[in-house]
């Protein structure tokens, strides 16, 4: 959803394979290797639940069909490849279709802590195990059908629903903090900032107030928001469309909270 990348998707041969080379499943191997022990103690049981389930090779990145096939058996998700930038009317497509948005390349050495493309670690070891989960995958689906209905204004106030769920939503369990967001998930720095940090600001789930909270994709997040459980997120789903514009509207007209960040330098031409 950025606006300008460096990055080129691969394209499916015509069995829906990508000739990965050595050196991309070498940086798949090491980035799942990594995440796979920052996570263990820290991502929410129904996240550990969805990745035993997907069985996600370690060694080389996975074909999307080898993914598409547990989700259609659980939920009825599937991946869909898709290039390194799409706008914001197929994302809500395909989402709605229950096909979740794969961009088809892996991150470059120089950028592999951190890079704002969701590439396919993100996207797959992001969030793939959790649309095994159906509160998540039918919320996900439902955000979708938000989205195509919403206008180009309301999406960008929309935009923050999914942010602070999908790709940043915490859960205060009683066994403490646990991460379901899979920007979070995906990320070393994020995990441990997100669940340890002092200073980040944590706050109770509220729909307005997601709507209104700025945020940046490039820098940690100085505030989440916390469910107790992913099915939480059916409360949201249940909410009829009209009614979630309806927030929408409502924020538009209060205004967006101050910002907790400086805003971004703009480079000069």
């Amino acid at each position: 959803m950025a606006k300008a990348t460096n990055y080129v998707s691969r394209v499916p041969d015509e069995h829906g394979n990508i000739a990965w080379s050595d050196e991309e499943n070498t940086i798949w191997q090491e980035l799942i290797t990594r995440q796979l022990a920052n996570i263990k103690n820290t991502a929410c049981d129904e996240y550990n639940e969805g990745l035993a389930k997907l069985n996600l090779p370690t060694n080389r990145i996975p074909q999307l069909e080898e993914v598409s096939k547990v989700l259609r058996e659980t939920t009825g998700w599937e991946c869909a490849p898709v290039p390194a930038l799409i706008g914001f009317g197929e994302f809500f497509r395909l989402l709605s279709e229950r096909k979740f948005p794969v961009a088809t390349f892996i991150r470059t050495r120089e950028e592999f802590d951190y890079l704002q493309e969701p590439d396919i670690f993100h996207e797959i070891f992001g969030h793939c195990p959790l649309l095994t989960n159906s509160s998540f995958a039918d919320f996900t689906q439902a955000y979708g059908q938000m989205g195509l209905n919403a206008t180009k204004e309301q999406r960008v106030f929309l935009a923050r629903l999914y942010w602070f769920t999908v790709e940043f939503g915490l859960l205060e369990t009683e066994q403490g903090l646990r991460v379901y967001g899979g920007g979070i998930i995906s990320s070393p720095s994020e995990t441990e900032y997100a669940l340890t940090s002092e200073t980040v600001e944590r706050k109770k789930l509220n729909i307005l107030d997601v709507l209104r909270t700025p945020y940046r994709i490039d820098i940690i997040q100085p505030i989440y928001y916390t469910l107790t459980k992913v099915s939480d997120l059916d409360d949201i789903r249940k909410y009829e469309v009209e009614d979630i514009l309806a927030f929408v509207e409502e924020a538009q007209a209060l205004g967006l909270h101050p910002a907790k960040f400086p805003p971004k330098e703009k480079i000069a031409s």
